[in-house]
């Protein structure tokens, strides 16, 4: 089919001026783009008064478990314009997975990408993993790193402790196998298991194999609170001796005993770029984060993974250690109760029926439910649901989202678990940049602001052939109302579509026309 789209304010990812032109598309393709294009066609899209953009990418996806289920559309994506993904996030994901750990890396995976009996869990690798993908049918473009965490226990299981020289050798085989099956780089998740586990030794040792495949290097840095200065250097000097490219997830302070060393942050990301570190990072637009609830128990609990973690939260003797760790007045490790409080985090999801009244609640809600000490109920809620259970905890302030966003190094992103009640931001993050930060409170352009979307994750990801408005590029487009858009989920009410998206086009195929969606999977998987 042949499509044309007139009358179009065109912001074309780049990060140059707007122009008033038309489009022509053929098939996947983005053919002709001019002031006039005259050519035969099948059908004409109107753009009058609304800006046209390339589709947004999503660098930081947990779509992996819900792009595999047949009825999955995930249309919080799509319907904010987002039309590429880059899943395999920090560093916990779905594969490689070999048999013998299917049952124990489901519980560990689940208050991330979720859990369901109703997907096939014996795809063993990312060939299979992607293989998968394309049998289900893809709502969207999707690219995949391999999570640090998987190799590490195909490689050595799931024990704390640090790699044999042996055992980083096999992580570098798996590495390269599951590199060579199409993924484009790798992630950790320093405060997850196992990666939290590793040491700088073995995650400069396989960004050596990444770099060697001109890859990137996706982390959940260690802290994002009292030790995040040591963080950083830890990760810059992991870039600086393995020569990969480097990008934080989902960047923050979190606290605001923490929120005075943003300038030093600030330096560290200045120094990098003078030393000729290739840094990038992505940002979700809210105050409050998310992710699963057991992050908040210091490191030790989780030793073995999670079915040791719950064996040991049955016990009275260790949970009183496990309080007196979350309360001591210092502490090295992310401590979300300190830097959010009790009441500061919030029950997003669960699986079971009998615990979906609690979701919603916030931890000393749920302490004054059951009748017992918030930290107490937090425990019985992880044995009931096999630490399938999501949270939304408040870490930062507004000031220095902004200052975050307007850093040359930043891209925008969801971060979105798509579970339960979720985040906002699952819902939200693209249209409420361009309506608050934007429109608003005029913090960026829309040209800056759509090249943050589009053209920089592109060059970041090396993603070809798409996140611009090109001839000869994916027709992978999204056309929105530059006055209406908005975001419209909240904390209490977050399963709304934002206002403003009337178009996306993912290579070429209409998903999304004049706001509605048309429910079809014309997605593919991208491979370098």
């Amino acid at each position: 089919m042949t499509l044309k789209i007139y009358n179009a304010l065109i912001i074309d990812g780049t990060g140059k001026d707007r122009f008033y032109g038309e489009l022509l598309i053929k098939d996947d393709r983005i053919v002709q783009i001019g002031a006039q294009v005259d050519a035969v066609y099948d059908r004409a899209i109107d753009a009058k008064g609304h800006v046209v953009a390339p589709g947004f990418i999503d660098t930081h996806s947990h779509s992996d478990l819900e792009l595999l289920l047949a009825d999955s559309f995930v249309k919080p994506k799509v319907m904010q314009g987002i039309t590429t993904e880059i899943l395999g996030q920090d560093g916990v994901a779905m594969a490689p997975l070999p048999e013998k750990y299917i049952e124990a890396w489901r519980k560990n995976l689940a208050g991330l990408d979720g859990d369901s009996d109703a997907i096939n869990w014996h795809y063993e690798n990312t060939k299979g993993y992607i293989e998968a993908l394309q049998k289900a049918g893809m709502a969207v473009n999707a690219a995949y790193l391999v999570p640090h965490g998987n190799i590490r226990m195909e490689a050595m299981g799931l024990e704390n402790r640090e790699a044999t020289d042996k055992e980083i050798e096999k992580m570098e085989e798996l590495l390269e196998r599951e590199l060579n099956a199409g993924a484009i780089g790798l992630s950790t998740g320093l405060i997850y298991i196992p990666c939290a586990y590793s040491d700088q030794k073995e995650l400069a040792a396989l960004c050596k194999v990444v770099a060697s495949k001109q890859g990137i290097f996706v982390t959940h840095q260690r802290s994002e609170a009292n030790q995040i200065i040591a963080s950083m250097q830890e990760i810059l000097d992991v870039g600086r001796e393995s020569g990969v490219k480097v990008h934080f997830s989902h960047f923050k302070i979190c606290g605001k005993n923490n929120w005075d060393k943003i300038d030093e942050v600030f330096g560290l990301l200045d120094q990098a770029k003078k030393e000729g570190i290739s840094v990038s990072l992505d940002q979700y637009p809210y105050t409050a984060g998310s992710t699963m609830l057991s992050v908040i128990l210091p490191a030790w609990v989780h030793d073995g993974g999670t079915v040791r973690l719950l064996e040991r939260l049955k016990e009275n003797t260790i949970r009183e250690k496990i309080k007196e760790d979350i309360f001591a007045a210092t502490c090295e490790w992310d401590n979300f109760v300190q830097f959010a409080g009790l009441d500061g985090i919030y029950i997003t999801s669960v699986k079971t029926a009998a615990n979906q009244s609690i979701i919603g609640k916030n931890l000393v809600e749920l302490g004054r439910i059951r009748g017992k000490e918030p930290l107490e109920a937090v425990f019985d809620l992880l044995i009931e649901e096999d630490n399938a259970v999501g949270m939304i905890d408040y870490y930062g302030k507004e000031e220095q989202i902004i200052s975050i966003m307007k850093r040359p190094e930043q891209n925008v992103c969801t971060d979105g678990l798509l579970g339960g009640k979720p985040h906002p931001r699952v819902y939200g993050s693209f249209p409420r940049v361009l309506g608050k930060y934007v429109r608003e409170e005029k913090v960026m352009t829309l040209e800056e602001a759509i090249y943050k979307m589009s053209g920089k994750p592109r060059e970041v990801f090396s993603l070809k052939d798409r996140g611009l408005l090109k001839t000869g590029y994916f027709a992978d487009i999204v056309i929105f109302n530059q006055d209406r858009i908005i975001d419209q989920g909240t904390y209490t009410d977050p399963m709304q579509f934002p206002q403003g998206i009337e178009y996306v086009l993912i290579n070429g195929e209409l998903v999304v026309e004049q706001g509605k969606h048309l429910s079809k999977k014309p997605g593919r998987f991208i491979s370098n």
